[in-house]
């Protein structure tokens, strides 16, 4: 059975990991706010399949916090289930609820509704965007013994974002979650049932290579032009995959036996930061080894959601604690050093951190 973020905590449906969005883009070079959630970052929470997500905001001076933006802005209109991303375009954010197949259209610094994508979408994972269009990597129907095809199913809806509407779609005949976009390219990952790295060329809407990197490959980042992506998969050594995009060459840090399990790629300041249950460990992005001291560890009584959202940005290491996917849970903010500088209570499930500035 395929095996996502969305649906862990409610076995009949599954689940898996995040991560963060920094694109800034906006052609207002002004300083002034333009509007109430400008200068600040956005906590995807999650949800459940009963109550459905939110997405809470904390100021970058950390002093203004709202635990449930889209709703203080929006009245009643329902999110979705199982919001799973976020990712921005000019003065707009895409807000992907993957449980109930929709995409809500904010604007990026007020919060309110634009639009909402409700057609061409199945399962909907996470976004990015080139030239107008967001590519949106949909997990589309799981495996099983009636549908044994479950897991080449999964493609990349195209979406004209003058529009709003998926214009295509593009078939990866693999499995695919997260999406990044580099030099004209995109490249995919899944982290259960897949082991390739995924190259599609937007300008032909079709895949057009992969590399194999192993199982388990999830969060990923480009820098220099080598993608680093961080895998794990049971009975396998953890690792760091470096894949130089010029020639798709390979190099890899593998992980001691103590570390099998890590996750949460990020680079920030030419350091590779990565978690393992509840710590946080940082190596130099050009190091060859990993390092086994980490740099703090912060407490969770959390079954599956330890670490469930990560990012650092700012000099600052965010942590999102996914709790017991019931009811309200944690997001906390550290200095590069481990001191705690907030802790915040967040909605159900908070997975992911989006920048707004």
């Amino acid at each position: 059975m395929k095996l996502t973020r969305l649906f862990l905590v409610a076995l009949s449906v599954s689940l898996f990991v995040s991560c963060s969005n920094d694109d800034n883009s906006n052609d207002d070079t002004s300083n002034d706010p333009k509007g109430v959630y400008d200068n600040g970052i956005f906590i995807l929470n999650e949800g459940n399949f009963t109550d459905g997500g939110s997405v809470s905001f904390v100021s970058d001076d950390l002093n203004t916090f709202t635990k449930d933006v889209y709703n203080t802005v929006n009245g009643s209109d329902f999110i979705g289930k199982y919001l799973q991303n976020i990712f921005f375009d000019g003065d707009k954010a895409y807000i992907i609820a993957g449980g109930s197949n929709v995409i809500n259209v904010v604007n990026r610094y007020t919060f309110k509704l634009v639009a909402k994508i409700e057609t061409g979408l199945i399962t909907p994972r996470y976004g990015v965007v080139k030239d107008g269009k967001a590519y949106v990597t949909n997990a589309n129907t799981y495996a099983s013994s009636t549908n044994p095809a479950g897991n080449t199913d999964d493609f990349i809806a195209v979406i004209n974002l003058a529009t709003n509407k998926v214009e295509s779609t593009i078939a990866l005949n693999a499995t695919a979650n997260h999406i990044e976009v580099y030099n004209n390219k995109l490249y995919v990952t899944e982290p259960y049932n897949n082991d390739k790295l995924l190259v599609v060329n937007p300008a032909t809407n079709k895949l057009e290579t992969s590399v194999t990197i192993g199982l388990g490959a999830d969060t990923m980042e480009v820098k220099d032009g080598v993608l680093y992506t961080i895998r794990s998969s049971y009975g396998e050594r953890s690792e760091i995959v470096k894949v130089k995009l010029s020639d798709n060459s390979i190099s890899k840090i593998t992980f001691p036996e103590a570390l099998d399990g890590v996750k949460n790629l990020d680079i920030y300041n030419n350091k590779i930061y990565y978690t393992l249950e509840t710590a946080v460990y940082a190596i130099d992005y050009t190091a060859t080894s990993a390092s086994t001291t980490p740099i703090f560890q912060y407490s969770s009584t959390s079954e599956y959601g330890k670490m469930y959202g990560f990012a650092v940005k700012d000099d600052r290491i965010f942590i999102a604690d996914g709790g017991d996917f019931a009811s309200s849970s944690k997001a906390y903010i550290y200095n590069l050093s481990g001191s705690l500088l907030k802790e915040l209570t967040v909605g159900v499930g908070p997975n992911g951190f989006y920048f707004n500035d």
